[in-house]
């Protein structure tokens, strides 16, 4: 039987190629002009990519992330006058356990600077849970970037924001009716209803435009106006127009009492429009009866009545009895008595 030969591994050198098999088997490095090409495609789609993004952050498509420090909370004036501390708390559990599931909306003011157009109870929220926690999560807020035209569209757009989510009290409306007239976006009061308030019925912006010169009138004054309901509002604007002391009554009252519950304050104001009560006539001064029949009377001369009471008490009465005759009858008394 014929031995086997055992077989040994192969030397690795022997399987290397030799250098100038190397040489040929390398592959072939492509044409200048493709390299050229794919470079420009890539470069192209960079660019496109980069617009893209540009204008869905410029056009508030795109959510973007801001430090609370670089936020302008009050760019407008605020048409929320009270936050509910039950809701604020709310919103804080939300924040807390869910984070920011809603933007707010900003402007870009430039230099890294943004100013708020609506979400300021958001903002509030995100800036008290960072001052207890000192968690980052919470010092920076998530927003879309909005482009309006002037103030007039920055101040629509917060209404309306407010107007769906939570809604506002008809002081609160005329109160930012108010102020946006006085700020100059808008020139008279019937213009700012109309814009800030398109949507709404006619009867509606009526109803805003009463409670104007309860704002006007009360604005600072009242604790809790957010609480002041559309019926007794309107009553209160009537009285306010009817009597133009009645402010100047109801702020001395407010400012004496310092109510300290919504309920306290406009049980005060009701009272304020209760008519007031006539005073009860006073009735003559007269003597009575048996006093009367005891006076006996004479006719000193025309305009002048002696009358004697029942104690001897001597009467002048009449038209012509005045200080200028008492005069006389002391002066006659002393030089001859």
């Amino acid at each position: 039987m014929a031995k086997r030969k055992r077989l040994t591994p192969a030397n690795p050198v022997f399987l290397d190629p030799a250098p100038e098999t190397k040489s040929a088997l390398a592959p072939m490095r492509s044409a200048p002009i493709a390299d050229v090409a794919r470079e420009a495609s890539a470069t192209a789609v960079a660019e496109e990519m980069a617009r893209t993004l540009s204008e869905a952050r410029s056009q508030g498509r795109m959510v973007v992330t801001v430090p609370l420090e670089q936020i302008q909370l009050d760019y407008l004036v605020r048409d929320r006058i009270a936050v509910d501390d039950a809701e604020m708390q709310a919103l804080k559990d939300s924040l807390r356990a869910r984070g920011q599931q809603t933007p707010v909306e900003l402007v870009d003011l430039g230099e890294g600077r943004y100013g708020l157009i609506s979400g300021w109870r958001r903002c509030a929220a995100l800036r008290d849970l960072f001052e207890a926690s000192k968690d980052p999560k919470f010092a920076a807020v998530q927003g879309l970037l909005r482009q309006p035209e002037d103030a007039q569209e920055a101040y629509l757009a917060m209404v309306e924001e407010n107007e769906i989510r939570v809604g506002l009290s008809y002081f609160e409306r005329a109160r930012i009716v108010a102020k946006s007239v006085e700020a100059g976006v808008f020139e008279t009061d019937r213009a700012a209803l109309q814009e800030l308030f398109m949507s709404a019925s006619r009867a509606k912006r009526s109803k805003i435009g009463s409670f104007l010169g309860v704002v006007r009138a009360l604005d600072g004054v009242l604790r809790f106006p957010e609480a002041l309901a559309e019926r007794l509002g309107l009553a209160l604007a009537r009285g306010l127009g009817d009597d133009p002391d009645l402010a100047g009554r109801l702020r001395d009252s407010l400012a004496l009492t310092k109510p300290e519950t919504a309920e306290a304050e406009l049980a005060l104001i009701e009272a304020a429009l209760q008519p007031a009560e006539p005073p009860a006539p006073v009735p003559p001064k007269t003597s009575p009866p048996s006093e009367r029949a005891a006076r006996p009377q004479v006719d000193v001369v025309s305009g002048i009545r002696l009358e004697q009471g029942a104690d001897g008490a001597l009467h002048l009465a009449g038209a012509r009895v005045d200080d200028a005759l008492k005069e006389r009858l002391i002066d006659w008394l002393r030089d001859n008595y």
